[in-house]
């Protein structure tokens, strides 16, 4: 899924760019808006900003600029009618990666989006192979492989009307793809197609701005500061009398008690996780009910990429928040259709602050067994029925 954030007022450009363009767009009348949305997507290589100039050109740098340093990853679009050689390299040295004219071409917007998609996929790929070379390989046992196997092809012969009546009514209800397909990272930080039910409409992630409140796994986290409170470097002699250490980047210059804050929040906040998602289908709440949107996994078990016990893999915005000697550990075992994680505390609703499922995920890396598998998937069998509508 695209992200297309518009920074500007001109509704003509607006309406214009947001029929042009593919998946979420957000109109916002300032950087400052525009960068509090971001905040709250993940997939930031997956991000563009479109930017309406004005006629304040050296405000507008200031702010593309900043936007620049704080989301490095985002792609910097600037929405300008006519543009002078010196404007342009203006722009250019405050980040502007490309130029579209208010009327842009439809076939213009598709060779960007192309290249947005290829640069999401090169991302993917650099990430398994850096990480990848960097941890003891993992192999999975010969017995959990032939238990999986055995596991797997039972329960898709068992299972095949639920299959069957499930893309039925999928497809009976709404439009789009029955099965969907993401990037997952794995064990040892490999990267495959993950499998799922369809269980929100086509046009779920335009309601993630407005849902980003409701995350059960942020709101257990204090605010920290955010990049916006780091300390530019005109402001050095501000600070020259602080007592606190501080860390100094190309641009801005931040306490390191903030900056330390700002990263326990990052990873506390890594797992997503909304109550009574308005973006599901009426379909995709009983499948989610009884866990039969998970059942297309079931394939990624029989291709290897999957076991039926293990721990769950994660999205790559949450894989990279793990890269750290604490957390590397929990790759060290096979990616699970359930895990332990999946079964504690259902007692209490099920809620695991994201610090007790990584401890819970790297538990299990150190002590799987086969009869330890054998409990995990009984509770999970025992339990499947979830008691919350999440």
């Amino acid at each position: 899924m695209l992200y297309n954030v518009y920074i500007g007022s001109n509704r003509t450009y607006i309406n214009h760019l947001s029929k042009v363009m593919d998946g979420m767009f957000i109109a916002l009348s300032s950087a400052a808006e525009a960068a509090r949305a971001i905040e709250h997507i993940r997939e930031r290589y997956h991000t563009s900003v479109l930017y309406e100039a004005t006629a304040e050109r050296e405000n507008d740098c200031r702010d593309i600029a900043d936007l620049h340093r704080r989301f490095p990853r985002v792609y910097l679009i600037l929405v300008s009618p006519d543009l002078s050689a010196d404007s342009l390299h203006l722009y250019q040295q405050a980040g502007i990666h490309n130029v579209f004219s208010p009327a842009v071409s439809s076939y213009d917007v598709k060779v960007v989006e192309d290249y947005l998609n290829v640069r999401h996929e090169e991302k993917f790929e650099a990430f398994s192979r850096t990480y990848r070379n960097k941890i003891q390989v993992f192999k999975l046992p010969k017995w959990k492989r032939a238990f999986d196997l055995l596991f797997a092809t039972f329960a898709l012969l068992i299972l095949s009307p639920v299959l069957a009546g499930t893309a039925l009514a999928i497809r009976c209800e709404s439009k789009g793809k029955i099965i969907y397909k993401a990037k997952r990272v794995g064990s040892n930080y490999r990267i495959f197609d993950f499998y799922k039910f369809r269980s929100m409409y086509t046009n779920a992630d335009k309601h993630l701005k407005q849902l980003s409140a409701y995350n059960q796994y942020r709101s257990e986290v204090s605010s920290a500061p955010s990049a916006a409170q780091a300390i530019h470097p005109n402001d050095l002699k501000q600070i020259m009398t602080a007592e606190t250490p501080v860390l100094v980047s190309d641009g801005y210059i931040i306490p390191e008690a903030e900056y330390l804050q700002q990263k326990k929040q990052q990873k506390a906040n890594a797992f997503v996780k909304i109550e009574n998602d308005p973006r599901i289908t009426r379909v995709g709440r009983f499948i989610r009910k009884y866990s039969i949107d998970e059942l297309p996994q079931l394939l990624n078990i029989l291709r290897g990429e999957m076991s039926i016990v293990g721990n769950r893999p994660l999205p790559l915005y949450e894989a990279e928040l793990l890269t750290n000697d604490n957390y590397a550990e929990r790759f060290m075992a096979p990616a699970g259709l359930t895990g332990l994680w999946q079964v504690e505390k259902r007692g209490d609703s099920g809620r695991l602050s994201a610090e007790e499922r990584n401890q819970l995920d790297i538990r299990y890396a150190r002590e799987f067994s086969f009869g330890m598998d054998l409990k995990i998937l009984w509770k999970t069998l025992t339990a499947f029925v979830q008691k919350e509508n999440v």
